[in-house]
């Protein structure tokens, strides 16, 4: 447990509305310019910022995360400071990207300049940049008047946090503040794109899909965790947004894919064996599957539904939030449905 003066962290918590937000967003600045860390919302998930220019402070994010400190960090970033005339190298195609998707949910991955403290970039040569598009994040960089530092706000290795309900369970009493801004818009990480090679890597897909990126850039390497590519080729593994995984609930996740009338059969095949066992099983499901389930009369111990296929973009919302739904629950196995047309799901098969 993060600890000051031998004691237990205090963590203030904000809950932002119209009447309060310039009080509250002062505060919150004025905590990060005193070296603290503050939890906020983003179009994302909720993110973990201090100041990425003072290594004592990006040193508490570590801790408050139990993540090593070989992981780098992404940058929510003051563009005059992180990409002044020091910036090295920042291609053209990664421009073109800001100019499409930012603010919004995408990093991108550049050569860092001096003004970056070790610590922040994991001693890499690159750091992640981030211009999110959500009025707290922005507001709170702007008045804190520095880059911050900023992962999602959970323990490393747990998924990231979509309500403030979430940080509070990780980090209370490990962090200086958290700002309730609601659920996020989003739900799913930004998409991790690495600019430093040729053509450009995904290091972790999140809510940009590679097609998305393709229409402004061309060719990219859809590359997670260090996969191969067709010619046998793979990214370095310390790259700025890649090196420790994500996405890990403490349960047991099984994804099961395969043709969408296939996948519900497989997944009652599946949970009847985990019964038989004695597990306690929980089901991570569209509502069209559900609805198989229920016309066979079949049940497990817990079920959280995504929604419908037809709307992707709302199971993407409620992933992370499902997932530590049904993690809390104490079960021993969570069988979830692949049959989204969705890069949300594919990062389940990541996490097992």
């Amino acid at each position: 447990m993060q600890t000051e003066n031998g004691k237990k962290r205090e963590t203030r918590f904000f809950r932002v509305s119209e009447e309060n937000f310039d009080a509250i967003l002062d505060e919150a600045a004025m905590i990060i310019r005193r070296g603290g860390t503050v939890a906020f919302p983003t179009e994302t998930v909720y993110g973990l910022g201090a100041d990425g220019l003072n290594p004592d402070a990006v040193l508490k994010i570590f801790e408050a995360k139990e993540r090593p400190p070989g992981n780098p960090l992404s940058s929510l970033s003051i563009l005059e400071r992180i990409l002044e005339k020091s910036q090295k190298n920042i291609p053209e195609k990664a421009i073109r990207l800001m100019d499409a998707f930012w603010p919004g949910p995408l990093t991108i991955v550049l050569e860092k300049n001096d003004i970056v403290p070790e610590i922040t970039s994991g001693n890499l040569s690159s750091i992640g940049l981030r211009m999110p598009d959500h009025r707290i994040p922005l507001e709170l960089v702007k008045r804190s008047g520095t880059p911050l530092a900023a992962p999602s706000a959970n323990l490393s290795g747990k998924p990231s946090p979509s309500l403030a309900i979430h940080v509070l369970a990780d980090l209370t009493g490990r962090i200086d503040a958290v700002i309730d801004g609601g659920g996020t818009a989003i739900g799913l990480d930004s998409t991790v794109i690495d600019m430093t090679v040729e053509p450009p890597a995904v290091l972790r897909l999140g809510a940009v899909g590679i097609d998305e990126l393709e229409k402004v850039i061309g060719k990219v390497r859809p590359m997670y965790s260090g996969a191969e590519t067709g010619a046998g080729e793979s990214i370095p593994e310390k790259r700025a947004g890649q090196k420790y995984g994500h996405y890990t609930p403490d349960t047991k996740v099984v994804l099961v894919e395969g043709e969408r009338d296939r996948v519900s059969e497989k997944i009652g095949i599946l949970l009847k064996d985990c019964l038989s066992k004695g597990q306690k099983v929980g089901l991570f499901l569209s509502n069209e599957t559900a609805g198989f389930f229920t016309a066979e009369g079949l049940s497990a111990h817990e079920c959280f539904l995504l929604g419908s296929r037809k709307e992707p973009e709302e199971a993407a919302k409620r992933l992370f939030e499902g997932l530590r739904a049904l993690d809390a629950k104490g079960l021993d196995v969570i069988l979830a449905d692949g049959s989204f047309s969705l890069s949300a799901l594919e990062l389940l098969s990541l996490a097992g």
